[in-house]
């Protein structure tokens, strides 16, 4: 079976750009784009996860190359390919190809992820995007444009996604519910949306995962999310709040090692814990933008995560 039919969020990944919900003045700004193909520059799309990047990052492939998009576009995910020996040999190699047939305006380089990769990496494609422009366009999809080198995106068009909003997410769960005859209520599909924050592929996973016997419930939902795994998360900053760092640690290495919980579903989990009125709370907040950023350059996660925890069981004794 064909893994669009096996995942929902394949199944119902748009395939043309009025089907894309939300994002309505990227749309606007990119129709005049694909109208002008020759004349349509590198993007950089970027946004919070799941508010449509990638999708739209395919559609343009596919409006531009059609049949042909599997001959003419590399897609590549930068976090799991993220150095300069990926640029040189992956993406120099394909994008230095002149060669294209008739009706084919250039070849296509999709870097996903493209945030993740490191600095020597992005120095490096940026001389490719020179080289190559002129048979070769780039689409970089990341989260944070900031992490993106200032030449690569002053040589790019950057689209700035917004977090998909309620009704939007709750409706699109709505009609794929009724399409797999699917039982369930508007308040669990409120609480799915609640439980991804925004990010509609997410919620879309979740769903799946939920209905594995026909019905959506409030249970199955607290038990796909985590909200277990939410209450430990809380405990652990909890117990670093109150100067008890070994045992914080002990049930971080078991969150993390045996339930495995994603290091940035942890730090958002912990945001929640403190912004809920937690003691040295500026301070603490401080500590996690401290630790998130550090991550995100590609530090070592355990060792960072027990460093912030280190942290915040010192401002037990200010």
């Amino acid at each position: 079976m064909p893994i669009e039919d096996l995942m929902w969020v394949e199944k119902y990944r748009p395939h043309n750009l009025e089907d894309v919900i939300n994002q309505t003045d990227v749309k606007e700004r990119l129709r005049p784009l694909l109208e002008k193909q020759q004349q349509m520059p590198h993007l950089l799309f970027a946004g919070p996860p799941g508010s449509g990047k990638t999708t739209l990052a395919q559609i343009v492939a596919e409006k531009i190359l059609g049949d042909l998009k599997s001959d003419y576009t590399l897609s590549l995910n930068a976090s799991d390919e993220r150095g300069i020996n990926t640029v040189r040999e992956r993406v120099k190699v394909f994008a230095s190809y002149s060669d294209r047939r008739e009706g084919v305006p250039f070849r296509l380089v999709i870097l996903d992820e493209a945030d993740e990769m490191t600095r020597d990496a992005q120095t490096a494609l940026r001389r490719i995007m020179e080289e190559s422009s002129r048979f070769t366009r780039f689409i970089l999809v990341c989260n944070y444009s900031s992490n993106i080198i200032e030449p690569i995106q002053s040589r790019c068009a950057i689209f700035r996604f917004q977090r998909v909003g309620s009704d939007e997410v709750v409706g699109y769960l709505r009609k794929i519910a009724k399409n797999e005859k699917v039982k369930t209520t508007e308040k669990v599909l409120e609480s799915v949306y609640e439980a991804t924050n925004g990010d509609l592929r997410q919620a879309i996973n979740l769903l799946q995962a939920a209905a594995a016997d026909g019905e959506v419930t409030m249970e199955r939902v607290d038990a796909v999310t985590g909200a277990l795994v939410r209450g430990r998360a809380a405990e652990i900053v909890n117990l670093a709040l109150d100067g008890d760092f070994a045992g914080a640690r002990q049930k971080l290495v078991e969150l993390t090692k045996v339930y495995g919980i994603p290091e940035s579903d942890f730090l958002r989990y912990s945001n929640e814990t403190i912004t809920a009125g937690a003691p040295h709370m500026a301070e603490a907040i401080k500590i996690l933008a401290e630790y998130d950023y550090r991550l995100v350059l590609g530090a070592n996660p355990e060792i960072q995560l027990t460093a912030m925890l280190a942290e915040l069981a010192a401002l037990k004794g200010k």
